[in-house]
């Protein structure tokens, strides 16, 4: 494209006319900040310019002349400079679809639609993160971060059995879910970490964890206890998805995938079908997380498994690269994105101080785990603290927080009281969490 001004004065005019006059179509519809009016509004200026820049053969220079004419004739307007009447014509020549735009790109703030045409270059990798973007509700920076990420690389990617194991609905929805690698970079933890140290990092960084695992993830627990056999078994992680309606299982290694990890796996999910699993609910499905793994060696250990489950590496980073650093959300962002984050780490912390304190005390923890079943074994050994029972109606908004819904800030700052009086309390009774 060249820098030539237009020739033909009389349809530089001609487009000038038609632009104020959108304006003003626009303004009367709806007030002009409503985003979708203003989405739409941006895309047909943009078309506009580029339709007329193709016909007449006009360079970028008019973008000039055009944003300077634009802001004269509509003073108290802003995105009218020439920075972004590019952006506008970049839009409409990334998606000439105009029901596409008004359907699915027009639920995006323009923000985001920014930083899809700057770090995107191809229509086939804008449309698959518009669509995530708009279904997940991602911030700017969480869109800016699964970009530098290769979200859509990583989607899918995992090696599993699920064509053979799960429902055709069910299993395409399944592998669509599961990522491969997982990349834990917002850990901050070397490469040399045990299998213990990682879990607990993830932890204490639930809300980042789910982020990165996706949409439709609910926590239920952390070392889960299973009684089979008279013996007790300790799931890493136990979450329940609910869009495939069944619980998932993840299990954490350091070190590369061996085969016995496979028999483990159904092992777990054996029993939590036959001890948890509900009626209405779909069959478990297990993820192992390796540090490394052998595709042949994967594929000969799920082969013959009945049950469904999938292998996938993650990825830890003492820092991001230099290349992400700017994509990455500042700490200020990411309170504002999970303003609850104390409430997930109590509710953690808790937790593993009700362990601690019926051990300390001989008694064995529930079958059925679950924070509330822990206070309930205090109780029913005269033990309970004094501050249980405000707790256990706190727990709705600790639970609540570790499932990433919206909390009343008020309700958030009386759960958090409560939770801090009983957590003093339980370490008075010995439950130390250590």
């Amino acid at each position: 494209m060249t820098d030539n001004l237009p020739t033909n004065t009389e349809n530089y005019d001609t487009l000038l006319t038609t632009l104020k006059q959108r304006i003003r179509d626009a303004r009367l519809r709806t007030a002009i900040g409503v985003n979708r009016e203003l989405l739409l509004l941006y895309w047909r200026i943009g078309s506009d310019i580029l339709r007329q820049q193709q016909a007449e053969g006009w360079g970028t220079k008019v973008i000039d002349r055009l944003a300077a004419d634009l802001r004269r004739s509509f003073p108290e307007m802003t995105g009218m400079s020439p920075r972004n009447l590019k952006y506008m014509r970049a839009f409409a020549q990334a998606w000439p679809d105009e029901q596409f735009v008004q359907q699915v790109a027009a639920q995006l703030p323009w923000g985001h639609t920014m930083v899809l045409l700057d770090q995107l270059k191809t229509a086939d990798d804008r449309e698959w993160y518009v669509r995530q973007a708009v279904e997940h509700g991602w911030s700017r920076a969480v869109l800016s971060n699964q970009i530098a990420g290769n979200l859509r690389g990583r989607t899918g990617a995992a090696l599993t059995n699920f064509d053979r194991t799960l429902p055709a609905p069910q299993s395409e929805l399944a592998q669509q879910l599961i990522k491969d690698p997982y990349a834990f970079d917002f850990l901050g933890l070397g490469p040399e970490v045990s299998e213990r140290e990682l879990e607990r990092a993830l932890l204490e960084q639930l809300r980042a964890f789910i982020l990165e695992l996706g949409k439709g993830f609910a926590f239920v627990g952390s070392q889960y206890p299973l009684e089979v056999g008279g013996q007790d078994y300790f799931l890493d992680l136990l979450f329940f998805h609910y869009r495939l309606n069944c619980f998932v299982v993840i299990e954490l290694k350091v070190e590369p995938f061996r085969p016995e990890f496979a028999g483990k796996m159904n092992f777990y999910l054996s029993a939590v079908d036959d001890q948890i699993r509900q009626p209405h609910h779909q069959p478990s499905i297990g993820i192992i997380l390796c540090q490394d793994r052998n595709e042949v060696i994967v594929e000969y250990a799920l082969r013959d498994s009945a049950k469904p489950m999938g292998v996938a590496k993650y990825q830890l980073l003492t820092a991001p690269p230099e290349a992400l650093q700017a994509a990455l959300p500042t700490p200020d962002e990411l309170a504002r994105e999970f303003p609850h984050m104390t409430l997930v780490g109590l509710r953690i912390e808790i937790e593993r101080a009700l362990l601690s304190a019926l051990e300390a005390h001989g008694i064995s923890a529930p079958t059925q785990a679950g924070i509330a079943n822990l206070v309930r074994a205090l109780g029913q050994e005269g033990i309970s603290p004094p501050a249980a029972e405000p707790f256990m109606t706190a727990l709705r908004t600790l639970n609540a927080a570790a499932h990433g819904r919206e909390i009343d800030t008020e309700a958030a700052d009386e759960a958090e009281a409560a939770a801090r009086r009983f957590l003093a309390e339980l370490h008075d009774l010995g439950g130390d969490g250590g």
